[in-house]
């Protein structure tokens, strides 16, 4: 039993349920309002936690997060434990909120095949004196989520690190990814070089649920396919 001096503050609480870990743990949205209010101001007051003191600012606002938005740095002042750098702070995050509600929504280059990839990513390989490797990270509507340039080699060859490319697709939980390098003899033949990273890949990929749907190489006149020749 605590002394009753005590304080249960959020770092008693088991790990997966303090704000910021649970937020890392268990993602954003399975944050109550309150818990993510407490992550904005960081701490309570002597007699409540962050989350606490957030609930009790919410209960005021009548649990309305628009009513809440309406809530100026003086109205939240007056809460025991909110000075002027934490009311800023609420009222910052939720005017990001709206702000985020108007915002248009980016619209994703879709891939249907690979002409399309290579249309997205001739304007950055075509034209280059040295080697370069890019992958674009597609969800499952082949939609490019990015577009990341891996590594930057020489005249003759480039390397595409496995592990920095799958941990890439596992962060962005991509359902599949595009490879593609060019070259800058403008040879379209891929070397055996290219062959053998392509079959490390593919195999890696197809462990890991997140296929490769093709690699392209690219020059100033056009491309090859690895898909379209059935090479993958």
């Amino acid at each position: 039993m605590y002394p009753k001096n005590d304080k249960l503050t959020i770092k008693t609480w088991a790990e997966e349920d303090r704000p910021r870990e649970k937020l890392l743990l268990k993602g954003k949205r399975t944050l109550t309002d309150a818990e993510l209010i407490a992550i904005l101001i960081g701490s309570g007051n002597a007699k409540e936690t962050a989350v606490d003191l957030s609930k009790r600012i919410l209960a005021g606002a009548g649990n309305n997060l628009n009513q809440l938005g309406k809530m100026t740095v003086a109205d939240l002042c007056k809460y025991k434990g909110i000075g002027e750098a934490k009311a800023i702070s609420i009222v910052a995050g939720l005017e990001l909120g709206a702000r985020r509600q108007v915002s248009e929504v980016i619209k994703l280059d879709q891939i249907t095949s690979s002409r399309d990839g290579y249309e997205i990513l001739r304007p950055l390989l075509a034209d280059l004196p040295k080697e370069e490797f890019w992958v674009l990270f597609l969800n499952r509507a082949n939609k490019v989520i990015m577009k990341d340039q891996i590594s930057s080699g020489g005249v003759n060859g480039t390397v595409a690190d496995l592990k920095i490319i799958f941990k890439k697709a596992l962060e962005l939980l991509a359902s599949g990814i595009i490879l593609a390098h060019n070259h800058p003899s403008g040879n379209l033949r891929p070397s055996r070089e290219d062959d053998v990273m392509t079959k490390r890949l593919v195999e890696a990929g197809a462990l890991l649920e997140i296929p490769v749907l093709d690699h392209l190489i690219i020059t100033d006149n056009g491309y090859f396919s690895y898909a379209d020749e059935g090479r993958l």
